[in-house]
């Protein structure tokens, strides 16, 4: 007869195996696992490149270069992405569709890095009146031309909009088709340099453009853990811009097709928030949560969105380092 097991012994051997398949079930869950996340070419978002390139990522975070917020938001409506890097207004655009997101992480807020440029020197933006503007309509360019306009006092109507994605600004205003362009860096240094005049930026338009980084609410345990690697890697860069910003220049020149010694200009329109002080612009009662309502009535009022986003669960500050050391 085959030798038996005492009972307790079996007990104990099936215990420890559904313990360990536990504990795998649970490893599997909270490690680190892919974490896709869309990015177009822009000086906030590029201390998440910087890291890349330092090697400071794992290969379970990849980070997707898009040739604009457009391309960007159109691989999230796919479900190719998990999250992206856009504007506040960008993401209430993206909520408002049904696509759940929520902001981790405050890149930068711009303050002159989005401009409106024009072919000649105007005295007032109500000038503007009967020109042709280039302005990408399905991202950030929309709200400044719509805070343009009720700045200038002027419709839609008013003026000839000229749909153009951010790769396509450049070209396009070389051509000579335009009389005006919504446009932001490191672009915008290069259309000044071919002659561009800034008519307005986002230094006359406060906390209005904050650069974030937007994840779907239903990432899994795995994915949440790339992100907080992710998150900390952005902040190890930026410790590092702050502490060797001509050796940075030299690294961001060469992406953004700028000379060394113009990348301060193209980074100098620009507030980078540390970990304290992103902690408080996605507190239930920060900054972003501020801005957001005023953002979504302009939006609205231009009919750039079909109704006006509650703002729940709009911002999570889960994903931040416990400190600036980390």
């Amino acid at each position: 007869m085959p030798r038996s097991f005492p009972q307790s012994f079996a007990r104990r051997r099936l215990i420890t195996g559904s313990g360990a398949l536990l504990l795998n079930l649970v490893t599997a869950c909270t490690s680190p696992a892919r974490l896709s996340i869309a990015s177009q070419l822009w000086p906030g978002y590029e201390l998440m490149f910087m890291a890349r390139d330092e090697g400071w990522l794992p290969d379970e975070i990849v980070l997707r270069e898009t040739r604009s917020a457009t391309e960007s938001i159109d691989a999230l409506r796919r479900g190719q992405i998990q999250g992206a890097a856009l504007t506040l207004d960008e993401v209430l655009r993206v909520r408002s569709e049904g696509i759940p997101l929520e902001i981790v992480l405050v890149f930068d807020i711009s303050a002159g890095a989005d401009a409106v440029l024009t072919r000649r020197p105007l005295t007032a933006p109500s000038e503007l009146r009967g020109q042709r503007i280039g302005v990408e309509k399905t991202a950030v360019g929309a709200l400044m031309l719509a805070l343009l306009l009720e700045r200038a006092g002027l419709t839609p109507s008013d003026v000839i909009q000229v749909p153009l994605t951010i790769d396509d600004h450049l070209l396009t205003w070389q051509a000579g088709h335009l009389d005006a362009i919504v446009t932001y860096e490191p672009t915008a240094s290069l259309l000044r340099k071919a002659g561009a005049i800034r008519l307005l930026d986002s230094r006359d338009f406060p906390e209005r453009i904050f650069d974030v980084l937007a994840v779907r609410t239903d990432i899994t345990p795995g994915q949440q853990e790339s992100l907080r690697r992710l998150i900390a890697a952005h902040f190890r860069a930026l410790r590092q811009l702050q502490a060797n910003p001509v050796d940075s220049a030299y690294r961001l020149a060469k992406r953004f097709g700028l000379a060394v010694d113009a990348v301060p200009e193209s980074l100098r329109g620009l507030n980078f928030p540390g970990i304290p002080h992103n902690r408080l612009l996605l507190s239930a009662d920060g900054g972003i949560a501020r801005s957001a309502p005023a953002i979504a009535e302009i939006l609205q009022r231009h009919g750039l969105i079909g109704s006006n986003d509650n703002l729940r669960g709009l911002v999570d500050a889960g994903y931040l380092p416990p400190s600036e050391a980390s």
